[in-house]
């Protein structure tokens, strides 16, 4: 009879680091897509503002669309490696800094 009570025990224990374990996963493509998010929003605004050449925002869309293809193809078994994440997070701080310069520099539109 004391078993039955141990075992419930013991279940409700491990429930919550399981879905701990299963969640880790999505937070993480979660602040990935946070961050796609940001940097396209710093592109439109850089287009629209004039910040940024037509050619210059063209070619920060491409990358942005490079990291999304390497997110999507990272998930496609469902799950997101740490090894995958640190692989797009590099890629996103490279386009991170490629849209600071661009921004940054001396190309405006007239």
């Amino acid at each position: 009879m004391k078993t039955k009570p141990t075992i419930i025990a013991l279940m409700l224990a491990v429930l919550p680091a399981v879905a701990l374990a299963q969640s880790s996963g999505t937070t993480s493509t979660l602040r990935i897509d946070q961050r796609q998010e940001t940097q396209q929003k710093l592109i439109e605004s850089g287009a629209q503002s004039g910040q940024l050449t037509p050619k210059e925002a063209a070619r920060l869309q491409k990358g942005q669309a490079k990291v999304q293809k390497m997110e999507d193809k990272a998930m496609k078994d469902g799950t997101l490696t740490d090894k995958e994440r640190r692989r797009i997070q590099r890629a996103q701080d490279k386009e991170d800094r490629k849209i600071f310069r661009e921004k940054s520099n001396k190309h405006r539109v007239q």
